[in-house]
């Protein structure tokens, strides 16, 4: 019959072959896409971490020394999304810098403070008392240059006019009445100042806020407290009459995820005043 032909033996051995050489060629890809991975995970594990903090937001994470926090020492944030919008829609609430001192300390580090003066006996003043650097007109160049630094910057008020130089370089720094940074009281500066912890829009964002308030070893109610004087701080930068300021909040550490908590009932109530109208009595 036509089964024991020569013809049909001779197809069926030519379509196992062809069926063992498609295997060995499943095997073959399989066996070099698993060397190409071990490569890979070679590679991976050959890269060294760079040295000292990057200086830029583009380097790769697995490339950064892994950050270790002491679980007590762990910082708190409070996060705050802020409606900058006034009553006329088209004006809103400029991006603000605020420096508080907080009535629970969580940070021994000490502030570096320039004092801008001219007089000798002043700038001896301001040196007895830490401050940094302390001088005139030679401070001021200096600070264009980049030669020095600080974290705040103070003057007297004889010296405004001279400073005008670094208002666009010191921004929201630049010395200020209502920031409590220009006065004949240098010794009542510094040591506003040396304890002082600067809270900040984010310009870019335009409408977020983000401060420490304490660490996590703190007891509650200090914590609190400090998170209380934030939000009282905050909304003095807007009319009570605009509505709210403060949209949401989030309290998180510096490992945790953020959570959303409940702030209307320390928002500060704007007074609605009643008028006492008067009453006939009937005897």
């Amino acid at each position: 019959s036509n089964t024991h032909s020569p013809l049909y033996f001779g197809s069926q051995k030519t379509l196992c072959c062809c069926k063992t050489c498609k295997k060995s060629r499943k095997k073959a890809l399989k066996c070099k896409l698993q060397m190409q991975k071990t490569d890979d995970t070679e590679k991976l594990k050959t890269y060294t971490y760079m040295e000292g903090e990057p200086e830029d937001d583009v380097n790769l994470k697995r490339l950064l020394p892994r950050q270790i926090y002491e679980v007590d020492k762990q910082g708190v944030y409070f996060d705050l999304t802020l409606d900058m919008t006034l009553e006329k829609k088209k004006k809103k609430v400029e991006p603000f810098v605020s420096v508080h001192n907080f009535s629970y300390s969580f940070s021994s580090k000490a502030k570096k403070i320039l004092v801008f003066t001219e007089k000798e006996s002043e700038i001896k003043i301001a040196e007895e008392n830490r401050a940094a650097f302390a001088g005139g007109s030679a401070l001021i160049q200096k600070t264009l240059d980049d030669e020095i630094q600080a974290d705040f910057y103070v003057s007297v008020p004889e010296m405004t006019p001279a400073l005008q130089p670094l208002r666009r370089k010191l921004k929201k720094r630049f010395p200020r009445l209502s920031q409590n940074s220009i006065n004949h009281d240098i010794v009542k500066m510094l040591e506003f100042f040396k304890t002082g912890h600067e809270i900040a829009v984010d310009e870019e964002r335009g409408d977020f806020l983000q401060t420490q308030i304490a660490v996590l070893d703190m007891p509650n109610n200090e914590i609190v407290a400090n998170l209380e004087a934030v939000i009282t701080d905050v909304c003095r930068h807007k009319p009570q009459s605009t509505g709210p300021f403060v949209v949401c909040a989030f309290l998180r550490s510096s490992t945790s995820e953020g959570l959303l908590i409940k702030i209307a009932h320390l928002l500060p109530q704007e007074e609605v005043q009643v008028e006492e109208k008067g009453t006939d009595h009937y005897w």
